[in-house]
């Protein structure tokens, strides 16, 4: 997918992407209305970050890309359920890395793909997303976002892992 050429014309918005799967739909959703940053930040991955990456830049070859340690941002909390403290606290963390890059690019508002999947909370992202400055709430799962994504990601041969990325979630 590249970006739409009359983006001078349109609001700039960095969009936060956890995967290329997650992000599929949501880019090509959004690049009609939005001048498009794409940020892939997703620090809890184990053992296939460069598949990820790569499957990021062949979606959105401009792709913007931080990596950090997970290390232990989640230390006592790896028996929480899904969705549980865990989850909020991994969200914290990347809207907040979101919310620091949209800044630093000069950019007012920012969202994710998180929302898409049907593992995630819609309400927890947003409730999270709602204490930073910029944030916008989009849930992708609405309009069969779901469905969309994967349909995308099956046409385009995104690589496609087997979790989230959470060490927790491998088990």
């Amino acid at each position: 997918m590249e970006k739409n050429d009359d983006a001078q014309t349109k609001p700039r918005l960095l969009l936060h992407a956890c995967c290329g799967i997650c992000a599929a739909w949501p880019i090509e959703f959004l690049q009609h209305d939005w001048d498009l940053t794409v940020y892939f930040y997703n620090p809890n991955i184990k053992g296939d970050y460069a598949q990820r990456l790569d499957a990021m830049r062949k979606l959105f070859p401009d792709v913007v890309e931080d990596h950090d340690d997970w290390g232990d941002w989640t230390a006592g909390l790896e028996n929480e359920p899904e969705r549980g403290r865990r989850c909020d606290k991994c969200f914290k963390l990347r809207l907040g890395k979101a919310a620091q890059k949209a800044r630093e690019l000069g950019i007012k508002n920012f969202t994710t793909t998180i929302t898409i999947s049907p593992h995630k909370s819609f309400e927890q992202v947003a409730r999270i997303g709602a204490q930073m400055e910029g944030f916008l709430p989009m849930d992708f799962k609405k309009n069969n976002g779901f469905l969309n994504t994967n349909r995308i990601a099956r046409e385009l041969g995104l690589y496609r892992q087997s979790h989230c990325g959470c060490a927790c979630s491998m088990v």
